[in-house]
């Protein structure tokens, strides 16, 4: 029995339906976060007790933060997902890991928030400017990195990929302008062409 807990539109909880999906592991899904509510609950907050999603369970075994969940995944079910061996290699991956966590996501954040959880006539236009200013220095930055390699963490596809193209996918269908940026537009129009993608890039923007 494998279960997530999370609403589909939520970034962290595409990245382990996309782990999920590129592995063809089968899973229930249950709404929960946002209007589903069911995070606050108290028999929620014992599997999380955070409060937030997604939230993996699998065969008794339960696990939050979705970076933690898609090493639990590339770990325990291989596959696709395989890490690698050589320990410079997995720290390449883990840096990108946490660079999505720390830098990309969280400086989209303003902009993200003001344009879809803010009515149009409140919105803070210099929180959202600043944030996309922000997020455009980060994707120079992976533009740059991917300008002579395939992948993010290098010749191979990785989970690493999964992280950051979730954020990639909310950063460049945002209704805002920004600068183009080939490489990375390249790299995600490969990686969104992967059947395990299918599920994140059919989910709006919202």
């Amino acid at each position: 029995m494998r279960r997530l807990w999370g609403r589909a539109n939520s970034v962290n909880v595409q990245k382990v339906l996309w782990g999920l999906d590129e592995l063809e592991l089968p899973y229930e899904r249950l709404d929960a976060g946002g209007a589903h509510g069911i995070v606050n609950d108290a028999a929620y907050r014992v599997l999380n007790p955070n409060g937030l999603v997604p939230t993996l369970q699998e065969d008794g075994f339960v696990l939050w933060e979705s970076n933690a969940i898609l090493r639990y995944l590339a770990e325990a079910h291989g596959g696709p997902l395989t890490l690698p061996g050589d320990a410079r290699a997995r720290a390449r991956i883990a840096q990108w890991l946490d660079w999505q966590a720390t830098s990309f996501t969280p400086a989209m954040r303003d902009a993200f928030l003001q344009t879809f959880r803010v009515a149009e006539a409140e919105r803070d236009q210099a929180a959202i400017s600043a944030s996309l200013l922000r997020t455009e220095r980060h994707a120079e930055t992976l533009d740059r990195h991917l300008a002579d390699q395939p992948y993010v963490a290098g010749e191979h596809f990785s989970i690493a990929d999964i992280a950051v193209g979730c954020a990639a996918h909310r950063w460049l269908h945002l209704p805002h302008a920004r600068v183009e940026r080939r490489a990375l537009s390249r790299w995600y129009e490969g990686i969104a062409a992967r059947p395990g993608a299918a599920q994140v890039i059919a989910e709006p923007i919202c």
